[in-house]
């Protein structure tokens, strides 16, 4: 965790404007202006990337995982210029928090996963790239989303620790923990062997 030099009023704020920016739903907003219809009545109901890809536009689901993972690398950047490391923090976790929980759909929300990438990127590019390459091992070995999501979440505090930034493994601890109470369903259908599989169209 880094050191607290943010004044208590700057962090509020940064706080809040980061989760004012992380609640706004783009892939709700993506689906509408590509005509693909309402995302929470399609497939799993979720609001991020990976069920926009069920609509079956690849494009879709790229501009939204891309809006997704910069809400919150846009927020952190931003406090991270105007403010500090304590504040960019703050406001890219609150971003993370905003999109898992948007209040503008009655708290809501996606399951994080993009916008932890983009959080992790934007304070330790490193680490992001650690990271993601845990995500992109796991997948192509057990061919789950969700369980290269559980993994990486739980590695990228691992890598902190390796790569030298231990500044973030708090972050990561706290990141990690809301994306298991995310999964939380998956984890039961990885438990069962119902877990939906990559390239395969969920019931």
């Amino acid at each position: 965790m880094p050191d607290i030099t943010t004044s208590l009023t700057g962090l509020i704020a940064w706080a809040s404007l980061g989760y004012l920016f992380g609640s706004i739903p783009f892939g709700i907003v993506i689906a509408r202006l590509l005509g693909l219809g309402d995302l929470r009545k399609i497939g799993s109901g979720n609001i991020g990337a990976t069920n926009v890809l069920r609509t079956g536009s690849k494009l879709g689901a790229f501009l939204t995982l891309i809006l997704d993972a910069g809400k919150a690398g846009i927020a952190a950047l931003l406090a991270l210029v105007f403010a500090g490391p304590d504040a960019a923090q703050l406001a890219g976790f609150s971003a993370f928090f905003g999109h898992c929980f948007p209040v503008w759909l009655g708290f809501k929300g996606g399951k994080g996963v993009a916008t932890f990438f983009g959080l992790i990127f934007a304070l330790a590019w490193p680490l992001g790239l650690a990271t993601g390459a845990t995500w992109l091992a796991t997948a192509a070995i057990f061919r789950m989303s969700s369980l290269a999501a559980l993994i990486c979440s739980v590695g990228a505090i691992l890598w902190a620790w390796l790569l030298g930034a231990p500044q973030m493994i708090l972050l990561c601890v706290v990141l990690a923990a809301l994306i298991f109470w995310r999964h939380r369903e998956n984890i039961l259908r990885i438990q069962n062997g119902t877990e939906t599989k990559i390239g395969q169209k969920s019931d």
